[in-house]
């Protein structure tokens, strides 16, 4: 008979990458999760893991059997935390991907205070500006600023995403200050690579129209798109959250077009088919109070709200 105990020792195991790792997520001795393993291993009739004194490796059998093994054990763990929720107690797992940028800016101050009240809750925040495929990386949601395109995500609205073309002071000294959207097809852009150079989208009574500066600078992240505007190396769009503080400070310049930027949000998402939990939507309704309508970080004195 295969045991639930086994199975969890293999998925800490390989996830730790050592049976010492294993041990301590888990809380048993090195002993006890080297017999589990063993244990499960005969049930199945296969070696899973490669053992050597210095690293484990999985065994072709072991890789067949990881993902249904997670699969299993993130089961175990939402049922528990359903029942758990039934009581009126968030608990259990969570994970989240959001962007670095925001992650640190703006999502993690709104977190801290709702995991203090919700101390059985287990988060983990995973900050990648890559994008991630929520449906097959194993995240319960995704956070995201930008265009909703995908079909296969069911989508919340956390708060609107001003976005703001800025420039630095110098870099309009020595090439101008553009006055239409069409100027700027004549300036130096700073782009995030993940979005590509026709990022630059301006809301027209046709839709939204896409106009291309030859790039400076692509990078996927938004500090560093931030400080090489400082630096003065070309004009960048972003988020009022990012470039807003910069402005106040004079670091940035905004720049009024005769076109507004199209329009963007904050977004939570998850996969079509998956009910989400309890916890999941009082996360969403948390970070919608607290990020406020508009946003906090629109208003003139920008000021998280716990």
């Amino acid at each position: 008979m295969i045991r639930i105990e086994g199975i969890a020792a293999f998925v800490a195991t390989v996830e730790h990458g050592s049976i010492s790792g294993a041990a301590r997520q888990l809380r048993l001795s090195k002993s006890v999760v080297s017999e589990r393993l063993a244990e499960l291993e005969r049930s199945l009739g296969s070696a899973l893991l490669h053992r050597t004194t210095r690293k484990l490796g999985l065994t072709e059998d072991g890789a067949a059997f990881l993902p249904r093994a997670q699969r299993i054990t993130r089961d175990i763990a939402e049922a528990a935390a359903d029942m758990a929720e039934r009581r009126g107690t968030l608990s259990g797992p969570l994970r989240i991907a959001a962007p670095v940028t925001f992650g640190h800016m703006h999502l993690g101050p709104a977190l801290y205070p709702f995991l203090k009240a919700h101390p059985e809750l287990q988060l983990t925040l995973d900050l990648d500006d890559r994008r991630i495929d929520v449906a097959s990386s194993g995240h319960d949601a995704i956070i995201r600023q930008g265009v909703i395109d995908d079909n296969r995500l069911i989508v919340w609205k956390l708060a609107k995403s001003r976005r703001i073309l800025v420039a630095s002071s110098a870099y309009l000294a020595e090439h101008g200050t553009p006055q239409t959207i069409e100027d700027l097809r004549h300036h130096r852009g700073i782009f995030y690579t993940n979005r590509g150079v026709a990022d630059w989208r301006f809301r027209t009574i046709d839709g939204p129209v896409a106009i291309q500066a030859t790039q400076a600078l692509g990078v996927n992240n938004g500090d560093m798109i931030r400080d090489a505007v400082a630096a003065g190396l070309g004009i960048a769009m972003l988020p009022a959250f990012i470039a807003g503080p910069a402005i106040k400070a004079g670091k940035l310049v905004g720049l009024p077009l005769d076109l507004a930027p199209d329009e963007e949000w904050i977004y939570m998402a998850h996969s079509q088919g998956r009910n989400p939990s309890a916890k999941l939507r009082a996360l969403r309704e948390h970070l919608e109070q607290a990020f406020g309508e508009p946003p906090y970080w629109d208003s003139p004195s920008p000021t998280p709200v716990a």
